[in-house]
């Protein structure tokens, strides 16, 4: 297949430099220069880092109240701004505007501090700093800038992200939110949002509807005609101000415009793509305490006479959590580092991060929850609120099935655009119609030809890394026979997608622990690092498994019986066999 593949790549695309390398993976290629060696932080960001880590344990510790925060329902005043007098709430933020200047991955690293203390707590910080405060980061002018960034790097002021709608969730390019453009510059609001963290607080960045596509605007806590008139009531997060925002003729002036008119959907695309990595980060902080915990009520509890520890099944369900934690965190982490090594397009690979992370966060929580038996099913125990917090995760910031069907169909148009006969297949459309992420599949992928190889892995990792060039190969030829046989119907075989999306993203996660792993082994010697490389064998093992009955399952399947199994229960309005 190979020599096929190479005959219908051009010159131009062999000398560009990589732009993605999830795309790439897909087309059967590998570019270890991307991947390799595993990111890291600095000498002296990574002080500052594990400084700033210290000074929100040392607060929180002292200050933060769970339970309080369900029962008062917000997590304080006094916590905001104790964690915006210790620097904790403009993480990014360039110094010059009251900030801390953390890169990425610095950033996300803090984060996972707040995942693992408090679910509600993590969500009200990234609410302000991943989504809330970020459209003004990546894409506000300098006065923009320095009249919004210091009150909310020092927590004076909180932000917030207005794009969910009662009729725009998923497919949030349909907002009906309005901005009519006025002779001065000015714009005049109207229209209702819904289900927005830190909703009734100071700064809104709000995406509507205009003339020439969609506008940023930015709204502020006092202006006429906007309010905060509901709270949401929830199963979790009871401590996150969940808002309805109303926009009667709210005035919005041209200096509060981010961007030019008809940007906005770029802006709001462009910044969920980025915050979504503190949310794979946050679980892996949570995900951590969850462990711990389990560990803890397994080895002090007793049945028929030995530790729960001891018996084979909790142990399988703790080695699990383990093995599969040290997958995501390193494929978290390599996210955030190829953003900040500047590859320009990292939109699979963040949305990979977002999925991974919160779908492996749920089955863990179940299974803690089922380790602790019957003390986790009453309504005051930390694992039944932990159930109750993180059920929404693979529900926001782009539900996880529209995700998938983003890395299906974003790695199919790398593949697509190849072959001549498929080129007219018009992947941009169907993401715009089912999510919010069409932005982000517009053009080619930029690639050098390459095998599909992990050169510069260990020697000691050799199986794990041939085994991924060889499930690569084979998602490669899956995403050829989907496009051959389906053509632009592809778009609506979603079921195919979720395969194509599932595979993917455990190759990638591979990936992410092969390389972090070399890096353990090149700082610290193999022997040395045993324990490390017991887990990534297992977690790469597991996963080439999952891949393989994934990539098998393209080819054969019982989707058709599956299709009238539900087409009969539709039309019957339920379960209807009969027992005779």
């Amino acid at each position: 297949m190979s020599d096929d593949t190479t005959n219908h790549r051009t010159t131009t695309e062999r000398d560009e430099p990589v732009s993605s390398f999830a795309k790439s993976m897909f087309a059967g290629e590998l570019p270890d220069e991307l991947v390799f060696p595993f990111p890291r932080l600095g000498r002296d960001e990574s002080r500052k880092v594990h400084g700033l880590i210290d000074s929100a344990h040392e607060f929180l510790d002292e200050a933060y109240d769970p339970a309080l925060v369900e029962q008062e329902r917000w997590v304080g005043d006094h916590i905001i701004k104790g964690l915006g007098e210790r620097g904790l709430l403009g993480l990014y933020v360039s110094p010059e505007y009251g900030g801390q200047g953390l890169s990425q991955t610095g950033y996300c690293r803090v984060m996972e501090e707040f995942g693992g203390y408090d679910a509600t707590l993590s969500v009200v910080m990234g609410v302000h700093q991943s989504i809330g405060m970020k459209p003004i980061h990546m894409f506000g002018t300098e006065e923009q800038k320095a009249r919004f960034l210091p009150d909310l790097a020092a927590g004076r002021k909180l932000a917030a992200f207005g794009l969910t709608e009662p009729n725009a969730g998923s497919d949030a390019y349909h907002v009906e939110t309005y901005a009519e453009r006025q002779a001065d510059g000015s714009f005049l609001l109207n229209g209702e949002k819904r289900w927005i963290g830190n909703g009734s607080k100071d700064v809104v960045c709000v995406f509507a509807r205009c003339e020439n596509g969609h506008v940023a605007l930015i709204v502020e806590k006092g202006m006429d005609g906007f309010e905060a008139p509901h709270r949401f009531d929830t199963l979790g997060l009871l401590g996150n101000d969940l808002r309805k925002l109303t926009f009667n003729n709210v005035r919005v002036p041209k200096e509060n415009v981010l961007g030019e008119p008809g940007d906005g959907f770029r802006i709001a695309m462009s910044t969920l793509n980025n915050g979504r990595m503190s949310l794979g980060t946050g679980v892996v902080g949570g995900t951590k305490a969850l462990i711990k915990q389990a560990i803890e009520h397994t080895t002090r509890r007793e049945q028929f006479g030995m530790p729960l520890a001891d018996f084979e099944l909790v142990e399988d369900k703790v080695g699990w959590m383990v093995s599969y934690l040290y997958g995501l965190e390193s494929l978290a982490y390599l996210t955030t580092g190829l953003v900040d090594a500047g590859v320009p397009d990292y939109s699979v690979e963040s949305a990979m991060s977002k999925v991974a992370a919160t779908e492996f966060n749920w089955y863990a929580v179940n299974r803690v929850f089922q380790l602790m038996g019957g003390e986790a099913y009453m309504a005051d125990s930390s694992i039944s609120k932990t159930l109750r917090d993180t059920r929404i995760f693979p529900i926001f910031e782009g539900a996880n099935d529209v995700l998938r069907a983003f890395i299906a169909l974003s790695g199919m148009k790398t593949v697509a655009g190849e072959f001549e006969e498929l080129r007219s297949i018009n992947l941009s459309d169907p993401i715009g119609s089912i999510g919010t992420l069409a932005e982000f599949v517009r053009g080619r992928v930029s690639r050098r030809l390459r095998p599909a190889s992990l050169e510069t892995a260990h020697p000691k990792l050799e199986k794990q890394a041939d085994a991924v060039a060889n499930q690569t190969k084979q998602l490669r030829g899956a995403v050829e026979t989907l496009l051959r046989t389906h053509g632009k119907d592809v778009q609506f075989r979603q079921r195919q997608q979720k395969r194509i999306a599932d595979a993917a993203c455990d190759i990638y996660a591979q990936v992410a622990t092969i390389s972090r792993t070399t890096a353990l082994f090149e700082d610290q010697g193999v022997e040395a690092s045993g324990q490390e490389r017991y887990i990534a064998s297992s977690f790469c093992d597991r996963a080439a498994h999952r891949v393989g009955t994934q990539l098998r399952l393209v080819e054969r399947n019982d989707d058709e019986q599956m299709h009238s199994i539900a087409r009969l229960a539709y039309n019957r309005g339920g379960y209807s066999p009969r027992l005779h």
